[in-house]
């Protein structure tokens, strides 16, 4: 036995070392590159030894006895660790393994010596050395190795078992048997093991010759991609790999389960055999298969129940939503309508025991949220899928304007037929009004009440007609289109389907997105929507869609025609309050981690945030800037500053910054030639200052502030009418010539236009001509004829609700606008006086300080509905 010795420890994964033989090495984990360093330091000498499992951290345990004596030849740092190129020296045993270092291993061990043949000129031996060569060359040229290197590999090793060794190291051996035969020292009996395991290798290669040869005789002089993909089948079918039997089964299994029609059924068993000849190494294997999926996961036959109990929708209307009270009617009516419907129906319709569907179980909440209404009051949507079950049909029928009663036969595929045609189809809802004010979230809401699942996709900026109606097989990466993916999703036929955006559609050269709309949203076509990807009709008939938009004049007139508007007004300052105190308070705190005890909001700060710091229709800025007031509290408690903050109306500043919205308010004092108008954006409704001033001149009338086209064709009309009425007013001959008459709004940068302005203008033109003052408590709306008449027009609530914030208390509006003022809410009209007039000299009694002049002897008649508002883009 030789001289013990100690070396650090180079552990090996899924590798032998031999003596005799050079192999490079990575060097990454900790341990190992300490280990090499320790080398390099020393006599650049490591005991290089397997592990017996692939694990990162090598212990005593993991570890053979049995390694290698190596020797570092080169060394080459890299990121992450080193690269080595060893030499085997000898074999050595480990006595045992201690720890060196923070990860080293270093083993104490001692040489062992390989036993040589007896003698090395028995013809046996010789015989054997020999066999072993020859069965190695073959090996290696079998494999690919040129002749030329094989050649200099056999001769470069003389010794017997060198060269076994090096015959094991090359070998495709798993690492427990190259450990074996590492451990083994007779060299004669090393020999024998590794000539057998030659012979095996051997073997193995004439078996894979041997069934190519097969796949050969069958396929002939078919292309190499396909010889490969047959190799494989007859490799599998060797192994007895039987999988994609079992799958394409269970896809049978799956279909025959469905409800098809005989149409359907037909084209797909028709793929199902395609898919059954197709090998599954093929592309269009996956394409089939694909294919096959998305119809055996799509709700054919699966529908939630419908459970209507008008006073709990009512309770969850209430819930989520505060104020929207016209649409939470309109809401209540239509489930009224479908309640009616449903108990009126045949009771077998659609019957669990029927198609098949499991029995219903209690619906829940259809958002997973039944007490979290903030949600619903930032507008925001969230599809999710509820654990209601099963049952039938949509909302009552009202046919599209264009189509009226479908005269479809029975046979029509996916048609309903018999009594299910009268609950069978309903209205598709469209929800317009400005962002923010609930209407995705009321879909929600509609959803738990009926009982149903909800889904809900966004067409904001959807450019392509492949989004609705998806793309045909034969392109590559082709899938189904949003609506057949939204109810796969849902996994139930009668879901509320929520098209959200669909305003906000684009056109492009792939098609026009709106346009499929119109097959989905049309009840007498929808039955047998035909997906391109899928090329058989599905039923949408049952589903009920809801459409949402903030701008219905960019809605085509076809596609807008197909759905039933509700109209979202945007709240007021009272109803943000309590929607404040209500929802997003509560939400606030929670998210930033307080307390109630912790953050108190008084009314005054709430209503200096809604005043001072959003300017919207909705709430989602009223939010955000209530969340950012939360924030910088839990900031100050965090730190342990404070306890608890109240915050008022002085600390909102403090809090928030200077404030960043600017609402005009009522003037101080009446003034000659300043009248004060309203007007109505999509963020809400304000007052403006209509300015008009007389000045040496040409006769000419000046108009400034950007004014469109239709708001400087109202300020004409309204001098062409002050100038023709002068002597009624009190207006000097001598100021209508030589005099400019000068008309400017404020807010110069943004643009303004519409016709409602035409009596502001003309009230300021006579207040400035003759001298009169005008009130600085009444505003005013309304367009003007060059007769004097004063018409109706839009945005009536909103005007006026920005006028009572701005501190006005007397409103003159066109009578023919005299029923709009049921919108208004009661507080309002209790705290406001409304003048209704006809003709501007009405206008000017109410507007002007003194007493009226000799009305003109105008005719007026009755105007004509419709009108158009003043709008700020």
């Amino acid at each position: 036995m030789g001289e013990r010795f100690s070396l650090p420890v180079l552990p090996l994964r899924d590798t032998v070392v031999y003596p005799g033989v050079a192999v490079p090495i990575s060097a990454g984990r900790p341990g190992t590159v300490e280990a090499v360093q320790a080398a390099l330091d020393g006599d650049r000498r490591l005991f290089a030894v397997a592990q017996k499992e692939n694990l990162d951290d090598a212990t005593p345990e993991l570890l053979y006895t049995v390694g290698t004596v190596v020797r570092i030849i080169q060394t080459h740092r890299v990121r992450g660790g080193v690269q080595l190129l060893v030499q085997g020296d000898s074999r050595a045993e480990a006595i045992h393994y201690e720890s060196d270092g923070e990860e080293m291993l270093r083993a104490s061990a001692i040489p062992l010596n390989r036993f040589p043949p007896r003698n090395p000129e028995d013809p046996g031996f010789q015989a054997l050395d020999k066999e072993l060569r020859d069965r190695a060359a073959e090996l290696g040229t079998r494999r690919g190795v040129p002749a030329e290197a094989m050649n200099q590999l056999l001769q470069g090793v003389d010794d017997p078992g060198s060269f076994a060794d090096l015959v094991a190291f090359y070998l495709d051996l798993p690492t427990a048997d190259k450990q074996k035969l590492l451990e083994v020292l007779d060299d004669e009996e090393r020999m024998r093991r590794a000539l057998v395991a030659v012979e095996r290798e051997l073997a193995r290669l004439d078996a894979q010759e041997d069934i190519q040869a097969k796949v050969q005789e069958e396929l002939g002089e078919r292309q190499r991609e396909m010889l490969l993909r047959e190799q494989m089948k007859q490799i599998q079918r060797e192994l007895g790999d039987e999988d994609e039997k079992k799958e394409v089964e269970d896809l049978r299994k799956r279909i025959e389960a469905l409800e098809l029609d005989e149409d359907a059924r037909t084209e797909v068993e028709r793929e199902l055999k395609r898919l059954e000849r197709t090998s599954p190494q093929s592309a269009e294997y996956q394409v089939i298969r694909t294919f096959l999926e998305w119809i055996t996961e799509l709700p054919w036959n699966e529908r939630t129940e419908d459970k209507i109990d008008l006073k709990v929708a009512q309770e969850i209307l209430h819930e989520d939503h505060y104020g929207l009270e016209d649409v939470k009617d309109r809401i209540v009516e239509f489930l009224a309508v479908r309640k009616l419907q449903m108990e009126r129906s045949p009771k077998s319709e659609h019957s669990p025991s029927d198609d098949g569907s499991a029995v219903p179980s209690e619906p829940t909440d259809g958002n997973g949220q039944s007490g979290e209404a903030p949600l619903a009051m930032t507008g925001a949507g969230v599809a999710s899928d509820s654990t209601d079950e099963h049952s039938t049909e949509d909302p009552p029928a009202e046919e599209s304007a264009d189509d009226g009663d479908s005269d479809e036969s029975p046979d029509s595929p996916g048609k309903p037929t018999g009594p299910e045609e009268m609950v069978g189809k309903g209205p598709i809802l469209l929800f317009t009004g400005p962002p923010g004010v609930g209407k995705t979230s009321i879909a929600q809401s509609i959803a738990r009440s009926l009982g149903r699942k909800y889904v809900r996709i966004s067409l904001g900026g959807a450019r392509d007609e492949a989004d609705i109606r998806g793309h045909r097989r034969t392109y590559v990466g082709a899938m189904p289109g949003r609506i057949i993916q939204g109810m796969r999703q849902v996994k139930s036929k009668n879901p509320v389907f929520l098209l959200d955006e669909v305003d906000k559609l684009g056109v492009s050269f792939q098609g026009d997105p709106s346009a499929a709309l119109l097959e989905v949203l049309d009840p007498a076509q929808n039955s047998a929507f035909t997906d391109h990807y899928l090329g058989i009709p599905f039923d949408l008939s049952e589903v009920l869609f809801i459409a949402t938009a903030n701008y219905v004049d960019r809605i085509p007139a076809p596609l807008l025609d197909r759905m039933e508007r509700v109209d979202f007004s945007g709240y007021t300052e009272k109803e943000k309050l309590e929607i404040a105190r209500r929802y997003l308070l509560p939400r606030q705190k929670k998210e930033a981690g307080l307390t109630d005890e912790e953050l108190e909001f008084t009314e005054g700060a709430v209503r200096a945030v809604i005043s001072q710091y959003t300017r919207e229709a909705g709430v989602r800025q009223l939010e955000r800037e209530l969340g950012k007031v939360a924030r910088k509290v839990a900031r100050k408690i965090a730190g342990e500053e404070v306890d608890r903050v109240e915050v008022d109306e002085s600390e909102v500043r403090e809090l928030l910054g200077r404030p960043r919205v600017h609402p005009e308010k009522m003037r101080t004092d009446d003034a000659v030639g300043v009248s004060t108008g309203m007007f109505y954006t999509p963020m809400g409704g304000d007052i403006m200052f209509v300015e008009a001033s007389v000045m040496p001149g040409e006769g000419s009338l000046v108009l400034t502030g950007q004014l469109g086209d239709v708001m400087k064709e109202s300020g004409r009309a309204a001098w062409t009418y002050a100038k023709s009425r002068r002597e009624n007013y009190g207006i000097p001959d001598s100021l209508m010539k030589g005099t400019e008459v000068h008309i400017h709004v404020p807010a110069g940068a943004i643009p303004k236009d519409g016709p409602s302005a035409g009596i502001t203008m003309a009230t300021s033109l006579v207040s400035a001509l003759s001298g009169r003052k005008v009130r600085r408590d009444v505003a005013m709306t309304g367009e003007l004829t060059l007769t004097g008449r004063v018409l109706p027009i839009g945005g009536v609530k909103e005007k006026v609700l920005g006028a009572v914030r701005a501190g006005i208390s007397e409103v003159i509006l066109p009578s023919e606008n005299e029923a709009d003022l049921e919108d208004l809410p009661d507080a309002v009209r209790d705290e406001l006086t409304i003048h209704l007039v006809e003709t501007l000299d009405e206008v000017l009694e109410h507007a002007l300080t003194e007493g009226p002049a000799k009305p003109p002897l105008v005719e007026t008649e009755s105007s004509p509905g419709g009108a158009e508002v003043v709008s700020v883009e």
